[in-house]
């Protein structure tokens, strides 16, 4: 009898990252004391934004890593998985380290083909292959414009490193800053899956599940990375940062509707991800780039989460009717209306942000409102809860996880405080003020069931979340 293959790759390449994540958790704990910015000049520069995502990439890959070992043992072609998945968590490391416009575009390229082979990991599958290649077409679409957006810069500069185009973008012309911020927008569009380009991400489910949680948790921030990198570029310009802000806004919002009539657990959590994703891009056109980048580590844990445990989710249960009476629905929703109201006064002191004054700091407060008015309805559905249980629950479960999401924002937006232009002040316009009334207009739909009750409705967004048609196993497989 032949020996029994044993394959080294999973376990070294776990220990690796864990070992990366040990040591850019100790480069990051010394550049927010008293550590500088570390360069090789021209070449590679490691700053607070990539501290911070050095440590959140090697934490979420060390997940994934460690979770893989047993999920992937019997697959066939486990050892290239894990050096895949190795392979881009160095390659994202290198993409926000980079400083040669060469360099950065060849690592973007790079992230997005080895996600391309993940998603088709699975060898012999018409579907995954059909997937692959249309994850692949995208990626490289997202890296052509991202390129050419570089290149009109450098062009424009006549430089070739990023901080030094940085440096010299507030002396372009209008145009030339518009043309390659619509370049560079379209390619982090892409990147993160927002509308129209979300198709990609919608048709990727052929992936392994650690894949998809990289994928969901990690590869599609890259979006929010690269306008924070480049945040010089947008915030600049108020009509530019506004486009942003529609960009983010339109994907938000559809994506969240998308997400309520799909009938498959990882279909809605791939939703959720284009409208999380919507909501990092919004962030990054309200000015708030260091929101953004809490934004996309906070979504990290909780999608990696939901990926890995999605299998665990699944249950078949009958029907239950509510015996909640009025009473106890009025209670809760008050209790909830005011606990959300608090969370943003809250988020609001601690951050800084402004209620009065006319800044964007509105706009995110209020967002942070909508969004705990939205956290509430778990605990609202939580039946094994007497009301008043529910009622006291709310704010002691609310207020200290907004608590903890500022504690975290204050920290990572002193990690970017050195970036240029990472701050910048912006105004409310009636643009944003119509963006804000679309989201209270859509959180009032949500609550109301409208698009059930629309059968229409119902059948438009269901058919427009649809993934392309050839990455849809049959029924006789």
């Amino acid at each position: 009898m032949s020996a029994k293959r044993v394959n080294w790759l999973p376990s070294a390449s776990t220990r690796l990252v864990w070992a990366l994540f040990v040591v850019n958790a100790a480069v990051a704990a010394w550049m927010a004391g008293p550590g500088g910015v570390l360069t090789i000049d021209g070449i590679v520069r490691i700053d607070g934004l990539t501290a911070v995502m050095w440590v959140a990439v090697a934490f979420f890959s060390g997940i994934v890593h460690s979770f893989s070992r047993r999920y992937m043992a019997a697959d066939p072609d486990v050892e290239r998985f894990f050096g895949l998945v190795f392979l881009l968590t160095l390659v994202v490391m290198l993409l926000t380290a980079a400083d040669h416009v060469a360099l950065f575009v060849l690592a973007w390229t790079s992230m997005g083909l080895i996600m391309a082979d993940l998603i088709g990991h699975v060898r012999d599958w018409p579907q995954a292959d059909a997937a692959g290649g249309l994850a692949r077409r995208y990626f490289l679409a997202g890296s052509v414009l991202l390129g050419a957006g570089l290149a009109v810069l450098s062009a424009a500069t006549g430089a070739t490193a990023i901080s030094e185009i940085l440096a010299n973008v507030a002396g372009l012309s209008p145009a030339t800053t518009a043309v390659a911020a619509g370049l560079i927008l379209s390619a982090a569009m892409i990147q993160s899956a927002l509308f129209p380009f979300h198709n990609w991400l919608l048709s990727s489910m052929t992936a392994p599940t650690p894949a998809s949680a990289m994928m969901h948790a990690g590869f599609v921030n890259a979006g929010g990375v690269l306008l924070s990198r480049l945040a010089p570029v947008f915030a600049g310009d108020v009509v530019v940062m506004l486009v942003v802000v529609v960009a983010g806004a339109v994907s938000a919002v559809l994506a969240q509707a998308w997400m309520l009539v799909k009938p498959s657990a990882k279909g809605r959590l791939g939703c959720s991800t284009v409208a999380q994703m919507g909501f990092m891009i919004l962030q990054c056109g309200l000015g708030f780039f260091a929101a953004a980048v809490t934004h996309l580590i906070v979504h990290g844990f909780y999608k990696a989460y939901m990926f890995l445990s999605v299998g665990s989710r699944v249950e078949k249960v009958p029907p239950k009717k509510s015996k909640k009476g009025a009473g106890s629905k009025a209670l809760t929703f008050g209790v909830g209306v005011l606990a959300a109201i608090a969370a943003g006064v809250l988020f609001a002191q601690l951050t800084g942000k402004s209620l009065t004054g006319p800044g964007t700091g509105v706009f995110l407060t209020a967002i942070v409102v909508l969004s705990a008015l939205r956290g509430t309805r778990t605990l609202v559905g939580q039946a094994s809860l007497s009301p008043l249980a529910r009622a006291v629950a709310i704010p002691l479960s609310l207020l200290p996880a907004v608590a903890v999401y500022a504690g975290i924002y204050n920290g990572i937006s002193a990690m970017m405080g050195g970036l240029p232009m990472i701050h910048p002040h912006l105004e409310m316009t009636p643009i944003h003020w119509l963006v804000l009334g679309l989201f209270v207009l859509g959180h009032i739909a949500l609550e109301t069931g409208w698009h059930r009750e629309n059968g229409r409705l119902y059948v438009a967004l269901l058919n427009s979340s649809q993934p392309d048609p050839k990455t849809i196993p049959t029924r006789s497989e």
